[in-house]
């Protein structure tokens, strides 16, 4: 599918409308071909294993001890234990499931756990002062009682969306290209944030032909802020714009409208990008991310209907979002054309 995708891309740059420049990441919920009410909780998980083991060895007992004739009529023991032990089953493969998330979650937060002692220990050491404040919290391992996984697609999750509540979901990510509103790169996430999401998009609009240009300029929400983003973007040779947060209030009339003091000469790369967004030029630029990513997530979902998957499963997921941004594309570049 990737060779069609570029093709429209292709097109676009012969007809003089597309060039690599500055580019708009973001992500965007999309609902999952499953219901949030097929989901099934570790907590709960080992509850229901528990009765159902209980009801097994009951069947067992009856069947062992009670004559034909003290067997309730219409019961069929042997298709009742058939239908527990399939549930059974299916329980012991949801549990494996959300142990495995668990597993690799661990591994995650012991890694970022590890960075921040080390990065605390430099920072007593530099200083000879102790650091203030609460120390790291070590990660506990093993599912919580609240991991769940979908029993319809076990391979979306439960996410946040917008306007409120939670709903089974794919994490849908594009780059725009703030000038034409073409997307660039997509890819698809179980991730509900968007924080590891930088560095696939980086590798989608790398792997680009060169005729389309180079992308100079990324543009992202603070949900992609992290120092190794940044870094990522600086190894791509591309210039981050990712927001820290939300600007403070009541600002003065020269930070609102002006641009900051010069940066000191030791500054780090996270400072220098803070510098960038609240320069003038800065300002102007990154406005625009909401002008062009945005409109396109709203556009796919309000105009051209599409608000949920119909295929289930990571790998024909992915597929299906490809399909729906290269539709976008050709409508998109029609009108361009137009």
């Amino acid at each position: 599918m990737a060779p069609l995708f570029v093709q429209i891309l292709l097109i676009a740059r012969q007809l003089g409308i597309l060039k690599l420049g500055k580019v708009s990441l973001d992500g965007t919920k999309i609902k999952a071909n499953a219901s949030k009410h097929r989901a099934l909780s570790w907590k709960h998980a080992r509850k229901l294993e528990a009765k159902l083991k209980a009801e097994v060895k009951d069947l067992l007992r009856q069947a062992e001890e009670a004559d034909q004739s003290d067997i309730p009529d219409g019961m069929d023991i042997p298709a009742e234990l058939a239908r527990r032990e399939d549930r059974l089953a299916a329980i012991a493969g949801a549990k494996a499931e959300i142990e495995q998330r668990a597993a690799a979650r661990y591994a995650e937060e012991q890694a970022d756990y590890e960075k921040k002692l080390v990065a605390r220990q430099a920072k007593e050491q530099k200083t000879g002062k102790k650091t203030g404040g609460k120390k790291p919290k070590a990660p506990v391992a093993g599912p919580r009682d609240k991991d769940q996984v979908n029993l319809t697609d076990e391979e979306s999750r439960i996410m946040p969306i917008s306007g409120g509540g939670f709903d089974q979901c794919y994490n849908a990510q594009a780059s725009v290209d703030i000038e034409t509103m073409l997307i660039l790169g997509s890819h698809l996430t179980q991730n509900p944030n968007d924080k590891m999401e930088m560095e696939p998009a980086l590798e989608a609009l790398s792997a680009l032909p060169e005729s389309l240009g180079a992308v100079d300029t990324v543009l992202a929400d603070a949900g992609y802020h992290s120092e190794a983003n940044v870094d990522h973007c600086l190894q791509h040779e591309i210039l981050p714009h990712i927001s820290a947060g939300r600007e403070t209030h009541n600002q003065t009339l020269k930070e609102r409208f002006g641009d900051p003091d010069p940066l000191p000469e030791d500054a780090d790369e996270i400072t220098k990008m803070k510098h960038r967004l609240k320069t003038r030029d800065g300002r102007v630029l990154y406005a625009k991310r909401k002008c062009t990513v945005e409109p396109v997530f709203g556009i796919i979902k309000a105009i051209m209907g599409f608000r949920q998957f119909q295929l289930r499963g990571v790998k024909l997921v992915s597929g299906e979002w490809d399909l729906v941004c290269m539709a976008w594309n050709l409508k998109r570049l029609h009108t361009l054309a137009a």
